[in-house]
């Protein structure tokens, strides 16, 4: 049946823009998908569309059996608990600790006011500790955020992601604005949390040599459709042309 079902999802915006068309696959649990296209081809919003952070026009969006596109404020705020998101931006407190910064991360769980007051149960501190070790930065906890690289940064992002405990983690384009080396750190935690944690995990990304080497599947948006779903590897320099357009050329992180 799929851990994850996208049926029909389509998306117009209010100017007219068609941002997605009619778009469907599905996502087995424990993948590690890849989704790949022009930036404006639909990625940013599909992964928004799966959390509801963008209200789909039509279609629907099943997680593991639940109809996300049916249900109502409240019940969408507890099913949102399962939906991790790590952004291409860190949105990090700069002012706050690395371990702060992650503890937010149980926000769902334990209350809006419990963490403004810092009142953290010793079993939420040993969790976030646990995260921080999955992403190599366990001694940097006390730092200030605002003190890390920019690669260190997104590691926290992923780390307060996984504090939350979701069953879905989405994360949208987050190598983007990172240099080559730091990419690949990211992406070897990524897949950690897929290959150790059981993550199931749905990744926009522009480079086709990191959806090869970290990916178990692809789809490729073009347009707002769907234009390839298969295998990294089964993607050619014909298909990379259909995808990207006869003139591109394909540019990798090594």
């Amino acid at each position: 049946m799929g851990f994850l079902k996208v049926e029909g999802l389509t998306k117009v915006y209010d100017n007219g823009v068609v941002a997605l068309d009619n778009v469907s696959f599905t996502v087995e649990r424990g993948e590690f998908l890849g989704v790949i296209g022009l930036s404006g081809s639909g990625k940013s919003t599909l992964l928004r569309c799966v959390n509801r952070l963008v209200e789909p026009s039509s279609g629907r969006v099943i997680l593991d059996g639940i109809d996300v596109t049916a249900l109502d404020v409240p019940s969408l705020r507890a099913e949102r608990r399962r939906i991790g998101m790590v952004f291409q931006h860190f949105n990090l407190v700069k002012r706050k600790s690395v371990l702060v910064n992650v503890l937010t991360g149980s926000l769902a769980r334990q209350g809006t006011i419990a963490s403004v007051l810092g009142s953290f149960s010793a079993e939420d501190r040993a969790k976030a500790m646990q995260c921080l070790e999955i992403v190599g930065l366990a001694d940097r906890a006390r730092v200030r955020a605002s003190e890390l690289s920019g690669g260190q940064q997104q590691r926290v992002a992923i780390a307060r992601s996984l504090m939350q405990g979701p069953d879905l983690l989405l994360a949208d384009e987050p190598v983007a604005s990172l240099d080559p080396a730091t990419s690949h750190s990211v992406m070897d935690h990524l897949e950690r949390a897929n290959k150790e944690l059981g993550q199931t995990i749905l990744c926009n990304l522009h480079f086709l040599s990191l959806v090869r080497r970290y990916t178990t599947r692809v789809i490729a948006l073009k347009g707002g459709e769907l234009a390839f779903e298969g295998r990294p590897e089964e993607i050619d320099e014909d298909w990379f042309k259909r995808i990207y357009g006869e003139q591109a050329r394909e540019v990798g992180i090594e």
